[in-house]
């Protein structure tokens, strides 16, 4: 997420913690995720996140569900305002918070974007680097396309043969990894 998105969705919705527990369930609105869950992926403390929820499920925007010991949350779908701020949110975000958001429950390891859309925002096609055990959704990849008139072309790597290549000093990934990118996920 850019710093001014970030800025501007604190002061639209007062709290960092619920901008990004905000963008974590409505870009995933089919994931049900508990309290722990969700502060481990955002990196944010656990009773913060937990205030957050509790509010945006005051609000309807949020729905809960008591599975055991564990209250899962996830997007309230029939709520009048999930279209408006899923729609918010993602303008905000742009393509890259919107691949972001849909990477972290990916096992991703390593993503990020990389060619001309890493450089400039009016490119076409958005090239998408990822390494790790990742599996996304064509359809919410669709979705991302569709909203922001780009066309998402990935590459998928296996985590251990990004390792070796890297070590190894594979020409190719090395072209890669030393032009410009925009990281999403992991550290290179």
């Amino acid at each position: 997420m850019t710093k001014q998105a970030r800025e501007t969705l604190k002061n639209l919705f007062s709290s960092a913690v619920r901008a990004d527990v905000l963008a974590l369930l409505l870009n995933n609105p089919e994931e049900k995720f508990y309290v722990r869950e969700i502060a481990t992926l955002l990196r944010k403390n656990p009773s913060g996140v937990k205030r957050e929820l509790d509010h945006l499920e005051k609000m309807g925007i949020l729905i809960s569900k008591k599975v055991a010991n564990l209250k899962y949350f996830q997007a309230e779908k029939s709520s009048p305002l999930f279209s408006e701020l899923k729609s918010l949110i993602a303008k905000s975000l742009g393509t890259p918070g919107a691949l972001k958001a849909l990477l972290k429950n990916s096992g991703a390891k390593i993503a990020f974007i990389y060619g001309p859309s890493a450089e400039s925002d009016e490119a076409a096609t958005v090239d998408l680097f990822i390494a790790g055990p990742a599996s996304l959704a064509s359809e919410a990849i669709k979705e991302i396309e569709e909203k922001f008139g780009k066309k998402i072309r990935m590459t998928f790597m296996d985590e251990g043969e990004f390792k070796n290549k890297k070590e190894s000093g594979d020409a190719e990934l090395e072209k890669l990894l030393s032009g410009g990118k925009i990281m999403l996920m992991g550290k290179l």
